[in-house]
């Protein structure tokens, strides 16, 4: 049975200049997402039901018209939130210009390890900033871990009780290749990911989801090596930066905006035939809070 499609995940451009090392964007190229071409895919989204979207990159406050974007959203009657890794004051002001019109802000940040793994510069503390300098209903942290301290756990926790912000974590994702580059065998690689969940459990509290969740990506660990993958259940769409509509941002499947609203309308109630791998698991994660209304949309990077 087909999940009927409620949100979409909207790639505003092909490029991205975080290039973490652990990245699983599904699209690589350097345009930007054009206005006809996001409003055709909001009209034919908009026709299937599709309650709101959520704009991501490469990185949302380098598109020259968001502005144009998030209006263009509530046009059509559809909420609109972001998730950003906006830290330079070019990209807080271009984001503190729409954070009003946005129902949630999201703004990624690494632990310690992650950033030593990934090559990021994105700091817990300067996402806070980001998120202390705009003014929206929802505000969201978004921590991705890897090797957590004890220390680094106190000091999040320290951040985060001084604001209204909620927070989110997700693991480190790896695929068999980034695992393979970093030396890392799978089994030290579950276990790491255990040992972080462990120690923010101790400083957090952390959902029977989001333990649901960690199982879910281990289980899909062992799947990629010879198990068996279930079928998306995903209940988003994806809309690349070149107009192309997914069932999954890694699936092979798409329609592209400009087709037929038949065509399109068939795409998105037809059952997904796309099978579950862990990048795509991390982008359609469960949320952290027990009430879903509260959760951010996915962090892509």
């Amino acid at each position: 049975m087909s999940i009927p499609v409620r949100t979409a995940l909207v790639s505003t451009a092909g490029h991205c200049k975080v290039a973490c090392g652990f990245c699983f964007r599904a699209d690589r190229a350097h345009a930007f997402l054009d206005t006809a071409t996001y409003t055709r895919a909001l009209s034919r989204l908009k026709e299937a039901a599709v309650e709101g979207v959520c704009l991501t990159g490469g990185e949302p406050t380098h598109h020259p018209q968001l502005r144009q974007l998030v209006r263009l959203t509530h046009q059509f009657g559809m909420t609109v939130s972001m998730v950003t890794s906006a830290r330079t004051v070019a990209e807080v002001v271009v984001l503190s210009q729409v954070a009003r019109l946005l129902a949630n802000v999201t703004v990624s940040a690494d632990s310690q390890g992650a950033m030593r793994l990934g090559r990021t510069t994105r700091t817990a503390a300067s996402a806070i900033d980001t998120l202390r300098a705009i003014s929206t209903d929802t505000k969201i942290l978004h921590v991705t871990c890897w090797d957590l301290s004890e220390g680094e756990c106190q000091d999040l926790v320290g951040l985060v009780s001084k604001t209204d912000v909620q927070v989110q974590f997700s693991p480190v994702v790896l695929d068999g290749r980034a695992l393979r580059r970093d030396g890392t065998s799978v089994q030290d690689y579950r276990a790491q990911q255990q040992l972080d969940a462990d120690m923010l459990g101790r400083h957090f509290h952390l959902s029977d989801r989001y333990w649901a969740y960690l199982d879910e990506l281990q289980d899909l660990q062992l799947s990629a090596n010879g198990g068996e993958r279930w079928s998306c259940r995903s209940a988003a769409a994806y809309v690349s930066a070149d107009g192309h509509i997914r069932r999954c941002p890694y699936g092979q499947a798409s329609v592209s905006v400009h087709a037929p609203r038949a065509a399109i309308r068939e795409f998105l109630t037809t059952p997904p035939q796309d099978r579950v791998i862990p990048n795509c698991a991390a982008l359609c994660r469960p949320s952290d809070s027990p009430d879903d209304s509260g959760a951010s949309c996915p962090a892509p990077a």
